[in-house]
């Protein structure tokens, strides 16, 4: 029997408690139901560029779960905002390089690997063209996003290509903006 067994302390490793994530696991392989999640941002114009994005809720295995969040979004003033908050694609570089991490900490947690720092840099070009509609031959987004992990703990070379292997393959926000995601609109006027 280990010790956190004796104490009933949970395993914690990288601030995760592995106990419950491998919990989790189980609950999903046990009951596909389970792993139904469901996401929701709310935005609304606050004027000039700058928007406001509220999260309430979302569901994890049909269990609606309470949580507030606000996310204040603007445009630097070289694109006509007052430069009050990061802007659209930063916060798209946030949430892909926030994925990533968790990925990284929770595949080390399951393996026992204490990180001692983690660092993801990523970066990537918009040619203003396509997105001011100028030139039909411009992409009007990322052709591609570049990053670099910067990784250091107490795992060898191996295991830390494997985690990043595991993370690439299995990081929703990886996948997202690796393959094409159907959006559906609906515009409601009035």
């Amino acid at each position: 029997m280990n010790a956190n067994a004796q104490t009933n302390e949970p395993n914690i490793v990288n601030g995760i408690n592995v106990d419950d994530l491998f919990g989790m696991i189980e609950s999903v392989k046990g009951d596909a139901s389970n792993a139904t999640t469901s996401w929701r941002v709310a935005t609304t114009w606050q004027g000039q560029t700058r928007t406001r994005a509220e999260v309430e809720s979302f569901s994890i295995g049909g269990q609606e779960v309470s949580r507030r969040f606000m996310i204040d979004i603007d445009e630097p003033h070289e694109l006509c905002g007052t430069n009050q908050f990061a802007n659209p694609q930063e916060h798209l570089i946030a949430a892909l390089n926030a994925c990533i991490a968790v990925g990284y900490v929770a595949q080390c947690a399951v393996r026992g690997i204490t990180l001692e720092s983690l660092e993801i840099e990523t970066e990537g070009d918009i040619d203003l063209r396509g997105f001011l509609g100028l030139d039909p031959q411009v992409a009007n987004g990322y052709e591609s996003l570049r990053y670099t992990v910067h990784i250091k703990g107490n795992g060898s070379e191996q295991q830390f290509a494997e985690i990043h292997d595991a993370v690439m393959a299995t990081s929703p926000n990886v996948y997202n903006l690796a393959n094409a995601v159907a959006l559906k609109p609906t515009l409601v006027i009035g």
